[in-house]
């Protein structure tokens, strides 16, 4: 009787909460159909279901052209290149973003608090932050799935 109190118990972990941030709502919102004709079943998978590319897959990776980063669902301007730097991770990262552009959540995915980042337009899951970033800036690397970007180079 122990062991199924237990069981239950653990079922119920706080990897399945969502933290209030994650119920906001957008100055963007569509219906999920409209999301779908618009986007991909990648940009789909990765914006409106917090999905994860695979590493290395991104040719935004390995993009070193000067310009801005774009939401891929709304055209925001999320981050600028001159913040970009190769991390390492196989995602494209930057120390920061652009502030006001980019909105935070606490999500419990993976069974413990990890800070997600969203556009702060329409709510398209673009990465996760950590506090491993360069040491000589702010600290700070915004991992994101390429997918969720739209580059557009300066002229």
């Amino acid at each position: 009787m122990g062991f199924v109190l237990t069981l239950f118990f653990n079922c119920n972990s706080t990897a399945q909460k969502k933290t209030p941030e994650a119920t906001k709502t957008f100055e963007i919102t569509k219906t999920e159909a409209e999301w779908k004709a618009e986007l991909s079943a990648k940009e789909f998978h990765v914006l409106r279901q917090a999905g994860t590319e695979r590493a290395f897959s991104s040719p935004l990776n390995k993009n070193n052209e000067a310009g801005v980063y774009l939401c891929k669902g709304c055209n925001t301007p999320l981050f600028k290149s001159e913040h970009k730097y190769d991390s390492g991770s196989g995602w494209p990262s930057f120390d920061r973003e652009i502030e006001g552009h980019v909105a935070f959540s606490t999500d419990y995915d993976l069974g413990y608090a990890r800070t997600e980042e969203h556009c702060a337009t329409c709510g398209g899951h673009l990465g996760h932050i950590f506090n491993d970033g360069p040491k000589e800036t702010t600290g700070k690397r915004h991992c994101i799935n390429g997918v969720a970007l739209k580059f557009i180079p300066n002229l």
